[in-house]
């Protein structure tokens, strides 16, 4: 069964003149100062021009300027189920039906419009009650209530126009039917008939064809001569023209149509996006990122509300997924490599929120397209700059200030551009009050970013994009007096991390069947430690790449070839202390060892390719299998990913119920500090897991869905540490593990007034240093994830939200026991102490991480308010934090010879004041 493509804007003077009447008509109170699309409005520059046929053509008289329109774009598409009588057979039909989409983009209302009777109409309209769009916009980006038209089209696999072959004698008239977007569309009618016969049309003289799914038509044998050519289509106005057929030639063309208007609605027909080609990837609409509480509105925050992932400890930036560790995640920026995803202390992320498109969260199983990497990935996509006159926004907290700036490039025919930035100002206060109140330690963090991109899109549904993108993180500690312990350290110390892309990336699809995309970045990563006298600064110079294409082999086959490249220079400039040799009592203070220099270059290369096929041998029925090649220069080795996740409709249509599951193998290199002399030990090879996982997705209402996964995670050949001579640390692959866990998602998806969810995982994950070893539990193992969060719309721009999290405390290897819990010695000795140094070494309490911290609740609250005015809105926001303060244990301190201890705790109640304006 074909999907139909989407028709786009409306040009000229009569749809501006039909965009006064509805702004008058939905706005009321909002007046103009001259009427939208006057001839004295200077045409924007990305205006395509047409001719009095409809064709595209060049110039340089610019047409009068348009209001532009964004009508509803789908986010997913449902496949109807094929009614069993009419297939077997061998019926066909198409079902019309008007749905009418509301400002959040659900399918509110689904009526038939043009039936076809036999189970085709009742199949249609229990797909269309799952479909979801992006809501209708006006000029100004308010979103608006919009009926649109969407055709289902059941077809059995039959040749289309398209496929005929080719002209042979006589003349050859081709072509394609568009919308004023280039959003194909099909069943259009071509009518073509003599030109000056006077008589009723007849087979000799009028000859018609519909386009096939991609909006083609061909008729291949004509006699020359001049015909009328009459386009028409269902929710479009008749295009009617003349063409000449000339003896032995092709005649090839693409036209467009105009949607025909409807009341205060546009009248459009639809198509919904590819599912994607992972069982589990977990999506976010831009309404739920940005009112998430406890987030300030950051769409890369919201992921830690989402199953699967841990809280990290403290304020920790880092994401821990499914077990796995922080480095076992990889985070890209539209499919090209980005170090970190957070700011210093997870405050708010390194791309705002305001450029996103979309964020793609794979918690495992995730596709051949992506290696190098064990836990999840998160792949943030930057969305298009907008085109319809320049647009900006300013917004200002307590934490940091950002701006956005975007629109048409000037003299620039049909490029865009959009400029961003932010910077936090905690180092401005937050060290002087520090400092005012006699703290030992006075804080100054400080981040800022920065994105400017410029992007051409073509009529030949081509696109390019440069972008220049970075972040830079600072964070400094002023210690006075030596800390207990470690009494060499003292005077500044500092962590600096930072990275730089410069990106091209192009993207052309040819119809339905073929597509092709290139990304190619120049990048610099850069880690700067500096701990008294001690440092360690690492400088990566790299290229990265990604290259794909995908072809459809048939109806049930997709496929896809790819090549991802990450390669370039390392340089590494250290003093560090060297390793405790062996015999030596652990946990001595390393501040007074002998130190170490180092300073080299290192050239490295990573690249990779891989195959993946989509099959669908059943209409509910989907599964992607591929394998990945992965190489590395500086393990010398290569390694080998076979995957395949599937997905089936056990009930299709409404309510659906989905089983999904996936098996893969996962290949991660080793830290270049690992596998790369004199830090690392040479010979080394990738750590290696294997994820499998199954579950199932029941609908229960309209709105309410739920989904139940189940994980596990084999992980062996990681890469694990041991003094040698004192010299160097031995670094080998002896390190073995599992993580295994089950997540629980109830979500209620966004409606006119409210959103909201409940997530649940529950987990384990285990290590071992060698197989010999006992099993331990990772520092970050959390047994119990529990979060809740809704927001509701009160009306008249109010909205108020609430996120309620409760989890299992993190696990700790302490020195002195909890004097309340049964058993604890307090005559224990806790530590020993060393003269030379007057410092004394902590002795471990039990096994490691043996004990488990007091259990994290915390409520975090929000509430917006939003003004709209003629041109612009403004809106203000309370974030709050821990909102009844509660003390929320992150770690354990100890005085200076630990015969004592106190718990640390994580931040207090922290509320957050912003303001917000935009036009």
């Amino acid at each position: 069964m074909r999907r139909h493509p989407h028709v786009g804007r409306v040009t000229g003077r009569r749809f501006a003149r039909l965009l006064a009447t509805l702004a008058l008509g939905l706005l009321g109170n909002r007046a103009a100062a001259q009427t939208p699309g006057s001839d004295e409005d200077p045409a924007p520059a990305d205006t395509p021009h047409f001719d009095s046929k409809g064709r595209q053509v060049t110039g340089t008289t610019p047409p009068p300027k348009r209001q532009k329109i964004i009508f509803p774009k789908p986010l997913n598409y449902v496949e109807p189920q094929y009614p069993p009588a009419a297939k077997a057979a061998g019926i066909e039909a198409t079902v019309v039906l008007k749905l009418t989409i509301d400002i959040d983009g659900k399918v509110v209302k689904a009526v038939v419009s043009e039936g076809a009777g036999g189970g085709f109409d009742e199949a249609a309209l229990d797909a269309a009650h799952q479909l979801l769009f992006s809501p209708a916009r006006k000029a100004n980006g308010n979103p608006f209530k919009a009926i649109i038209k969407y055709r289902y089209a059941f077809e059995l696999n039959k040749p289309t126009a398209a496929e005929l072959p080719p002209a042979t004698s006589n003349g050859a008239f081709r072509g394609r039917v568009m919308g004023q977007d280039d959003d194909v569309l099909a069943h259009a009618a071509i009518t073509v008939t003599v030109a000056g016969d006077q008589q009723a049309p007849t087979a000799a003289t009028s000859r018609m064809v519909y386009t096939d799914a991609e909006g083609r038509f061909s008729l291949p044998e004509l006699p020359p001569g001049r015909y009328r050519v009459t386009i028409t289509a269902k929710g479009y106005e008749t295009l009617g023209l003349s063409e000449t057929i000339s003896a032995g030639d092709e005649l090839a063309a693409d036209y467009r149509l105009v949607p025909v208007a409807v009341g205060d609605v546009i009248d459009v027909v639809v198509q919904g996006q590819r599912p994607p080609r992972e069982v589990t990837r977990r999506t976010l609409q831009k309404r739920e990122i940005e009112r998430i509480p406890g987030t300030n509105g950051d769409a890369l925050r919201s992921i830690q509300s989402l199953p699967g992932v841990s809280r990290p400890p403290g304020i920790a930036g880092l994401l821990l997924v499914r077990g796995s560790a922080a480095t076992d995640t990889q985070t890209f920026v539209d499919g090209i490599f980005v170090p970190i995803i957070y700011h210093f202390g997870g405050l708010s992320s390194v791309v705002p929120t305001e450029l996103l498109d979309r964020i793609d969260f794979y918690p495992g199983n995730f596709s051949a397209r992506y290696g190098r990497a064990m836990g999840g990935i998160v792949d943030a996509s930057i969305r298009s700059p907008r085109s319809d006159g320049y647009h900006g926004m300013l917004q200002v907290d307590l934490v940091d200030a950002r701006a956005l700036l975007e629109g048409p490039v000037p003299l620039a025919d049909g490029w865009t551009f959009a400029a961003a930035g932010r910077r936090s100002y905690l180092d401005v206060w937050l060290g002087p009050v520090l400092e005012e109140a006699g703290a030992g330690v006075t804080q100054a963090p400080r981040y800022y970013d920065y994105q400017f991109m410029v992007e051409k899109k073509w009529h030949n549904n081509a696109r390019f994009r440069t972008s220049f993108y970075g972040s830079d993180d600072a964070f400094e500690l002023l210690v006075n007096t030596p800390q207990p312990g470690e009494p060499a350290l003292s005077g500044n110390f500092g962590l600096t991390t930072s990275f730089q892309r410069l990106q091209f990336a192009y993207e052309q699809r040819y119809g339905s069947d073929d597509a092709f995309e290139v990304q190619f970045a120049l990048g610099r990563d850069a880690v700067n430690v500096k701990l008294s006298s001690l440092f360690f600064d690492l400088e990566l110079l790299s290229m990265l790449g990604r290259a794909e294409y995908s072809h459809k082999l048939s109806d049930r086959v997709k496929m896809h070839l790819g090549l991802d490249v990450w390669g370039g220079q390392a340089s590494v400039a250290a003093r560090v202390p060297k390793p405790q040799p062996i015999g030596t009592p652990p946990n001595q203070p390393f501040s007074t060892r002998a130190t170490i220099a180092i300073e080299q270059q290192r050239a490295f290369y990573r690249p990779a390719t891989y195959v993946e096929m989509e099959l669908t041998p059943l209409a509910r029925w989907r599964i992607v299998t591929g394998v990945r090649l992965d190489y590395s220069r500086d393990t010398a080795a290569f390694s080998v990913n076979p995957r395949i996740n599937s997905k089936f409709d056990i009930v299709t249509g409404f309510p659906r119920t989905s089983m999904k599951g996936g098996i893969g193998m996962y290949s991660q290199p080793p830290q270049f500090q690992q596998s790369i002399e004199p830090l690392g030990t040479s010979g080394l090879s990738s750590n290696r897991s294997i994820h499998y996982s199954l579950g199932v997705e029941q609908e229960l209402t309209q709105q309410l869905e739920v989904s139940l996964e189940g994980f596990y995670k084999q992980l062996d050949n990681l890469v694990i540490s041991s003094p040698t001579d004192g010299n160097t640390l031995d670094w080998r692959n002896s390190g073995i593990g599992y993580s295994v866990g089950a997540e629980v998602l109830v979500k209620y998806k966004p409606d006119e007034r409210f959103f909201g969810w409940l997530a649940y995982t529950l987990s384990r994950s285990v290590r071992q240093n060698t197989p010999d070893d006992e099993e331990y539990l990772v520092s970050f193992d959390q047994t119990h994830i529990l979060t809740m969060l809704g927001s509701y719309r009160l009306g008249n721009g109010w909205e108020v939200g609430a996120r309620f999290r409760l989890v299992s405390g993190n696990l700790q290897t302490p020195s002195v026991c909890d004097p309340t819990s049964e058993g604890c010695d307090p005559t224990r000795l806790n530590a020993i102490f060393h003269g030379a140094t007057g410092a004394y070494t902590p002795i471990p309490l039990g096994a490691r991480n043996n004990e488990r911290l007091p259990l994290f609740h915390a409520l975090d609250l929000r509430l917006d308010k939003a003004w709209q005015f003629d041109d612009w809105k403004f809106s203000t926001y309370l974030d709050v934090q821990n909102a009844y303060n509660n003390q929320n244990v992150e770690g354990i301190t100890y005085d200076y010879r630990f015969s004592a201890r106190q718990y640390i705790t994580g931040i207090p109640i922290l509320p957050s004041i912003g303001i917000r304006g935009e036009f």
